[in-house]
């Protein structure tokens, strides 16, 4: 057993095969529908049908302090250092919580190391972090280098996303509904990006589907890569058909090594609505 271990949150959209096989630990985010709590492992189809036919979004819950805090006790006691990875503090107050938590762990003498860093991103883009994260405490890389590799790429890291419907953004009050019914009208697509802040910002506002992926395939060639030690990962709102295919477009033009694929949570899911789809590299 690796003497570093891994913690993030359920809005990284990490695979459960990945999940396991790297024994990252999630701390589960909920999701509400009223009074309603989602079960944690929901049938995507069937979440994305009933938000559909719901007139306001579901809400979102972070971890309490007290969650963490038993994680960490957890690994505490079997003296494993814990590098904590989490949603964008400028999304959700889990990062907040997540350092609450350490400090209340410290307050109970633990003396081992311990780690939060705020992804400033989303869905895969924290779950690329947490793979990488995982994949070095799995080579035995020592713990400080992990944490400090962690904060260069959080700062080098990039996060596009692509929105299918307005929908969303309306219900949330993002968008005001005129506009958003112009928007659709003129079959305009929002291409976002996550800021350096941590936020969630509009990066274009193109018409038609096809330009507006495209237009994120392109944005992912203006970075620099290393195709044999980056990561490149594709999540999707329940379009798998359409993600695949931006995926080998993407690796037609860049041979990435390391692979992610996924469906977005229901985290992610709620905000981001159906056939949405997500790069993060």
């Amino acid at each position: 057993m690796t003497t570093i271990k891994i913690i993030t949150d359920s809005s990284c959209d990490l695979p459960k095969m990945i999940v396991d096989e790297l024994g990252i630990t999630i701390v589960p985010l909920s999701v509400h529908f009223g009074e309603e709590c989602m079960p944690p492992h929901m049938e995507l189809c069937d979440f994305y049908a009933r938000m559909k036919t719901e007139s306001v979004l579901p809400k979102t819950s972070s971890p309490s302090p007290l969650h963490f805090l038993t994680d960490y006790q957890k690994k505490a006691e079997v003296n494993q250092d814990i590098l904590v990875i989490c949603l964008s503090s400028a999304l959700s107050s889990t990062y907040n919580h997540a350092l609450m938590a350490k400090e209340m762990l410290i307050e109970e003498g633990y003396q081992g190391r311990i780690e939060v860093i705020d992804s400033k991103t989303a869905s895969l883009g924290l779950g690329v972090l947490a793979f990488k994260a995982a994949k070095m405490a799995e080579n035995d890389v020592p713990f400080e280098q992990i944490v400090e590799a962690i904060r260069c790429s959080v700062a080098s890291s990039g996060t596009l996303f692509f929105l299918d419907t307005l929908e969303n953004v309306i219900k949330g009050g993002r968008l005001d509904r005129v506009r958003g019914a112009v928007a659709s009208v003129l079959n305009i697509k929002l291409v976002m990006k996550a800021s350096e802040e941590g936020s969630i910002e509009v990066m274009d506002k193109i018409r038609g589907t096809q330009q507006a992926l495209k237009r994120m395939i392109a944005k992912v060639g203006e970075a620099v890569h290393d195709y044999d030690k980056d990561v490149i990962a594709v999540a999707h709102s329940n379009c798998e058909e359409r993600a695949r295919e931006v995926l080998n477009q993407l690796l037609q033009k860049h041979p990435f090594r390391n692979v992610l694929f996924a469906n977005m949570g229901t985290v992610i899911g709620t905000y981001a609505g159906e056939g949405g789809v997500l790069i993060a590299y």
